[in-house]
């Protein structure tokens, strides 16, 4: 065999081995692009189930947001017609320690009047949800008490309330306004007090 003869018979050879290789690098990118195609679907079903559940968690957002809107839309309205029934009470209070009209005959009529608004008032803030807090003889509970002052007191335990200030308001179950409210505070013994002093000095 000759050089040249060698050289055709090399030939075919290695056309043949490439034309495999682009063969098998075909059936390779067809396996890819199939791959492809199934994480394609995989991912658009995944973001197709993300899109559903945010939109079914801003639905439920909404509907929350709607029903606390219906429900306490007033609120600020709410707690700004409490003053009327604080300047009420305070009138009220005012006139029976007014010693120029104590005299005056009209007077129990007057209050009686006043005390008819109050009371319907009252009614009105009640169809609405709006309620007093009862606050005496009970513990002080920050999330409904707001202490002004501290009372000495040796027969209740510490943290009573005795005193009611102001009074304090739900709207339904939210607070509309705090008590103000007075505590007590139990009493040191006369002792103590001055083995503390004999202590500073």
């Amino acid at each position: 065999m000759t050089k040249s003869e060698k050289k055709e018979q090399e030939i075919p050879l290695t056309e043949n081995s490439n034309v495999q290789n682009k063969e098998s690098e075909k059936k390779k990118s067809l396996e890819k692009k199939e791959e492809t195609i199934e994480e394609k679907l995989n991912n658009t079903q995944e973001k197709l189930l993300r899109t559903l559940a945010e939109m079914e968690n801003q639905r439920r957002r909404f509907e929350k947001e709607k029903k606390e809107a219906f429900e306490f839309g007033g609120f600020n309205f709410a707690s700004e017609a409490l003053l009327l029934i604080d300047n009420i009470d305070r009138a009220i209070i005012s006139f029976k320690n007014d010693e120029k009209l104590k005299n005056n005959k009209d007077l129990d009529k007057i209050i009686d009047g006043i005390e008819i608004v109050k009371k319907d008032l009252v009614s009105i803030f009640k169809k609405n949800g709006i309620e007093a807090l009862e606050c005496i003889n009970k513990k002080f509970d920050p999330n409904f008490h707001q202490a002004m002052l501290e009372i000495e007191d040796s027969v209740k335990e510490s943290g009573i309330v005795i005193q009611e200030i102001q009074k304090g308001y739900m709207m339904k179950n939210r607070l509309l306004r705090p008590a103000l409210v007075g505590i007590t505070k139990k009493i040191e013994e006369k002792s103590k007090k001055d083995e503390k002093n004999n202590k500073k000095s």
